[in-house]
């Protein structure tokens, strides 16, 4: 029975950041593959995955099972700036568009080299954030 178990809170965030840490690695190996589209769904998985380390932190509990990015930063306590925000909402976007793709491959088409190195880069930027914040 799990209630009967203690919760190594810092070995839980442990385990998220070193998840997160892998997603980010693995987006870039695509990145470097031209696998566009699946870049941008690993770079969502890094930044879902630190948040939770976050709430972890925050909660003192296992983080929630959600993907919303700014659900989970809104649970963890972080305060977004509107860039930030409008960031996290279209990145929590690509993980949707890369799990149920449409018919005409709109997201893949949208997923150039260019518009993929850059969203990588702020997927970066936030996950550089989203660390600064842990103990």
């Amino acid at each position: 029975m799990e209630n009967d178990k203690v919760l190594d809170i810092e070995k839980l965030k442990a385990f998220w950041v070193t998840e997160g840490e892998e997603a980010l690695r693995v987006a870039e190996h695509l990145l470097e593959k031209e696998d566009f589209s699946y870049t941008l769904f690993f770079g969502h998985l890094a930044l879902e995955k630190m948040l939770k380390a976050l709430c972890v932190e925050t909660l003192k509990d296992h983080a929630p099972p959600i993907h919303n990015l700014v659900r989970l930063a809104g649970i963890a306590g972080l305060k977004l700036d509107d860039k930030t925000k409008d960031a996290l909402i279209m990145i929590t976007g690509f993980t949707i568009e890369s799990r149920y793709p449409d018919f005409k491959g709109t997201f893949r088409r949208k997923c150039t080299k260019a518009f993929t190195h850059e969203q990588l880069l702020e997927i970066k930027r936030i996950f550089k954030c989203i660390k600064s914040h842990l103990k």
